[in-house]
């Protein structure tokens, strides 16, 4: 289903839902997308009332992430050490969960769900909704799985049931992170808005094409900069810490100096919240993984999302799934198969044709008129966590 025939949906009539208590178990694999996802459906449940505990294997990016959140700053989480799941003096002090949520086909501890399985037998409390948060995608077996149940068949949990539950781009998924009140301050982040976060952030604005990156260490970066450097007109590219900063370092002993063309900033580490800031302010935002490239989408600004790359191939077709549901501009399709290896790269492909520095509004059309489009659409779908809760609400296990 392609978005552009998407129509606006009303807001479904449920129930309100009940404040409750939720595992949300998380494994980090490699580039933090997998925790960067987790803390934002943590946050996003908890600002609705919910009480959530996060187990993490790998918290070491929090402290930049979300500052505060390993110290309990954060009303309503608490991040617990995945270790703490096998401990039983640290669970039997914790009051049982209605929802288990075990994100990206991690397994949850065995020891954790044989204590918490005698601790709903004994306190006679139901089981919880255990769900399995998968991947994003827009691939067609996503709308065919969503809510589809497994149950257990052998374990200290048989006779329970798995909820498979699937992030999407279509109404028939599980729509897409999106928090309360998000778009309402991505609209209040003017021309000044954008100027002042710029100047926090020391970023001297000189009126330039802003383009942000941020990708893994495959990224044709050497590519990216010589051609950016060739197309001659002004950019500013906003370098984010980590595999981008290292790949441009090693570009650019390979790039021409062409002064007045190319400027490079780079950026710190950035939470959350000025991570989102940055995609707003940039005319051009490159993205990588499932976290960012959300975010992209709710920026409303023209991006090249850079797929997780998988060695037998599997992310080419999970790429042109997405293009294909999105009906991208052919404009940006190009960008994205040269982006990520999938076409040789072409010198003469320009930057968006509207892209034009953002404290100039009024150009539209093209490939920013669909990024615009395809926010605006996806988001009359229910966010993810509102399609989580209302699961929650009507789910029901086994006796």
């Amino acid at each position: 289903m392609q978005v552009t025939s998407v129509t606006a949906l009303p807001p479904q009539a449920t129930a309100p839902h009940l404040a409750r208590t939720w595992d949300i178990f998380c494994q980090v694999i490699d580039n933090l997308g997998d925790v960067g996802v987790c803390w934002r459906l943590c946050a996003d449940l908890a600002a609705r009332g919910h009480s959530v505990r996060l187990w993490l294997d790998d918290p070491q990016a929090l402290p930049w992430m979300a500052p505060g959140a390993s110290e309990g700053e954060w009303p309503g989480i608490t991040v617990h050490p995945w270790s703490q799941a096998n401990d039983p003096t640290v669970l039997a002090a914790l009051v049982p969960a209605q929802v288990w949520v075990e994100s990206f086909g991690c397994d949850l501890p065995s020891a954790f769900i044989a204590d918490r399985v005698r601790a709903q037998v004994d306190s006679g409390q139901t089981p919880p909704v255990w769900i399995n948060l998968e991947y994003l995608s827009a691939e067609g077996f996503v709308q065919r799985c969503h809510g589809l149940r497994s149950p257990l068949m052998s374990g200290p949990a048989k006779g329970w049931n798995k909820h498979f539950f699937y992030p999407g781009f279509t109404p028939r998924t599980g729509g897409l992170l999106r928090e309360p009140g998000l778009l309402k301050k991505r609209s209040a982040f003017d021309p000044a808005a954008r100027r002042q976060w710029l100047q926090s952030q020391g970023i001297d604005d000189q009126g330039e094409v802003l383009v942000s990156l941020f990708c893994y260490a495959s990224a044709p970066a050497i590519e990216l900069l010589a051609h950016l450097h060739a197309l001659g007109t002004p950019i500013h590219l906003l370098v984010t810490a980590g595999q981008a900063r290292d790949l441009v370092e090693l570009a650019r002993a390979g790039t021409p100096r062409s002064p007045g063309q190319l400027r490079i900033s780079y950026l710190p580490l950035l939470p959350q919240t000025a991570f989102d800031a940055l995609l707003w302010a940039c005319d051009l935002n490159f993205v990588r993984g499932e976290d960012s490239l959300v975010r992209a989408v709710w920026a409303g600004r023209p991006f090249v999302w850079q797929i997780y790359p998988q060695s037998d191939g599997a992310h080419q077709a999970k790429l042109q799934a997405f293009l294909e549901t999105l009906n991208a501009p052919a404009h940006a399709r190009a960008w994205h198969a040269q982006w990520n290896g999938l076409a040789p790269w072409d010198a003469h492909l320009a930057l968006p044709q509207d892209a034009a520095p953002s404290s100039q509004p009024g150009q539209s059309g093209g490939w920013t008129a669909w990024a615009q489009v395809v926010g605006q659409q996806l988001a009359q779908q229910s966010d993810l966590a509102s399609q989580l809760c209302d699961f929650v609400q009507t789910a029901a296990q086994p006796d």
